[in-house]
C-alpha cells in the first residue's frame, strides 16, 4: 500500500473563528481520531494534492510537531461554491487492526466479447475491503480475458489473500454487454 507524508502543527485554538483564519492563511484545519485522544492540528492546503485528487488509496503518514502517526483518509469536507477544502478527518491505523478502505478496480486483459464487438462496463470503480494495514493492496486487477457478451464478474468472484470484500457478494463488478453491431461466431469456423 502506498503511503503519503503530511506534516502539520498543531492548533492551540478549536473553533469556527480559528478555522477561518487557518483557512485564509492557506492552511486547513485537521482531526485526527482512533488514537488515545484526538489530534487537532494544521496542514497547508498544497499537501494534500497527492492525497486527495487521485484515484489510489494510500496510508498518511502523519507528522504533528514532530510526532508521527499512521493514518487513513476518513472524509473531505469541500466549499460548496469554490471546492475548496474547508476540513480533513483522519483516522489512526493500528498495524494490528483490520481497516476497513475503498480500494480502486483496475482492468487488465482483451475480453473476446469486446473483441467481437461488445462494450465494457464498470459498475463498481472501488471495492470497500476489510484488512491489516500489511496486507492491503493498492488497486485490485480484474483479469478480462475470459469475459464473453453478457458475462459479467461479480464480488463474490474475486479472491485477494488476506483481504475481506465488503460489498455485496453478488454485486457486478464489470461485465461485457451486447450492442448491435456484435458479429455473432460462424458455426464451425475458427
Amino acid at each position: 500500500m502506498k503511503s503519503v507524508s503530511i506534516s502539520g502543527s498543531l492548533r492551540e485554538s478549536v473553533g469556527k473563528k480559528d478555522a477561518k483564519h487557518l483557512r485564509v492563511n492557506n492552511q486547513v484545519p485537521c482531526v485526527l481520531y482512533g488514537g488515545k485522544e484526538q489530534v487537532h492540528f494544521a496542514v497547508e492546503v498544497g499537501q494534500f494534492k497527492d492525497l486527495i485528487y487521485t484515484p489510489e488509496v494510500h496510508l498518511v503518514q502523519l507528522t504533528v510537531d514532530n510526532k508521527g502517526y499512521l493514518a487513513s483518509l476518513q472524509d473531505v469536507q469541500f466549499h460548496p461554491t469554490t471546492d475548496k477544502i474547508l476540513h480533513v478527518d483522519f483516522l489512526q491505523v493500528h498495524e494490528d487492526k483490520p481497516l476497513i478502505i475503498h480500494v480502486p478496480v483496475k482492468v487488465s486483459g482483451n475480453s473476446p466479447g469486446v473483441i467481437r464487438g461488445g462494450k465494457l462496463f464498470t459498475k463498481i470503480r472501488k471495492l470497500k475491503v476489510r484488512s491489516l494495514p500489511a496486507n492491503l493492496p493498492d488497486v485490485i486487477t480484474l483479469d478480462i480475458s475470459n469475459l464473453d457478451i453478457e458475462e459479467t464478474i461479480k464480488v463474490s468472484e474475486i479472491v485477494v489473500p488476506n483481504v475481506d470484500f465488503l460489498d455485496v457478494p453478488s454485486a457486478i463488478v464489470i461485465g461485457v454487454r451486447s450492442t448491435r453491431a456484435v458479429e455473432e461466431p460462424v458455426p464451425g469456423a475458427k
